[in-house]
C-alpha cells in the first residue's frame, strides 16, 4: 500500500475524533514527504534538528513542521525561524532558550511541556515537581514570545496496553489539572501530544488531541521513541 493510501485510511479512522495527525517524517526522504504532503497531509513530525532543516528548506512552505525529539539549547536556533510546534520541552532552561530565538526572529512559538510517564528512564520528560516549578514561575510570565499549548507524553515501550493506559489517562489528568490551576482562561492551552503508531487508539481514547504516527504512514523504520 502506497502512502497516500495509508494516509487516507488513517485520517478517514480519525476524521470525526477531532484529533490532529502528526506524520512523523523523521528518516524518510523529502521525496516521501512529498508524496504525503500532496495527499494532503501538512503537520509533519521530526526528532533530529540538522534533517529538519534540510527537509523545511526543500519542501512547501505552507507545511507546518513539529519538533518532536528531544532539543538541545545550541540546536534551537537553527529552527526558530520557522518552526511551527516544539512537542518536548523539557526544562526551563530550554523553553528560555525557545523564548530568546523566537524574540530575535519576531516570532512566538508554541510548545509542549514534556512530561515524563514512563517507566524507562532513559525517556525525557518532565517530572510532576519540575512542571510546576515552572508553571509557579515568576520569571516564565516574561517569557513573551513562547506560549504554552499543552502537555506530551511518551508511553513505557511494552506491549501491555493495560500499562500504556493508565500512562495516557495519567498524562490526561495531569492536564486536567494544570488546565484548571494556571490556563483556565487560555484558550490556547488545550493540545495533549500523546500516541503513536503502536498505541494511538489507545491514547485517542483517553483524550489524546494529537498523535505523532510514522510507520504506519510510512512503511517500517528501526524503532525509536517519539513516533
Amino acid at each position: 500500500m502506497q502512502t497516500a493510501e495509508k494516509l487516507k485510511n488513517l485520517k478517514k479512522e480519525i476524521d470525526s475524533l477531532k484529533v490532529k495527525l502528526i506524520a512523523v517524517s523523521k528518516t524518510k526522504s523529502a521525496e516521501e514527504v512529498l508524496e504525503a504532503y500532496e495527499a494532503g497531509q501538512r503537520d509533519f513530525g521530526e526528532n533530529l534538528v540538522q534533517e529538519l532543516v534540510e527537509k523545511a528548506e526543500k519542501l512547501p512552505k505552507d507545511i507546518v513542521w513539529h519538533q518532536i525529539g528531544h532539543l538541545q539549547t545550541n540546536k534551537v536556533k537553527y529552527i526558530a525561524p520557522f518552526i511551527g510546534v516544539i512537542h518536548s520541552v523539557d526544562s526551563f532552561k530550554i523553553l528560555k532558550e525557545i523564548n530568546k530565538h523566537a524574540l530575535r526572529n519576531n516570532r512566538t512559538i508554541d510548545c509542549l511541556l514534556q512530561i515524563h510517564i514512563a517507566e524507562e528512564e532513559t525517556k525525557y520528560g518532565l517530572g510532576y515537581d519540575e512542571l510546576i516549578e515552572i508553571l509557579r514561575s515568576e520569571e516564565l510570565e516574561s517569557l513573551k514570545n513562547i506560549r504554552i499549548v499543552g502537555l506530551m507524553g511518551i508511553s513505557t515501550n511494552t506491549e501491555n496496553e493495560r500499562v500504556t493506559k493508565e500512562e495516557f489517562y495519567e498524562l490526561k489528568t495531569l492536564f486536567v489539572g494544570v488546565k484548571e490551576s494556571f490556563f483556565k482562561n487560555d484558550d490556547a492551552f488545550k493540545e495533549i501530544s500523546m500516541g503513536m503508531s503502536s498505541d494511538y487508539k489507545i491514547a485517542i481514547a483517553q483524550g489524546s488531541t494529537m498523535i505523532r504516527v510514522g510507520s504506519l504512514i510510512f512503511g517500517d523504520r528501526p524503532k525509536a521513541d517519539n513516533e
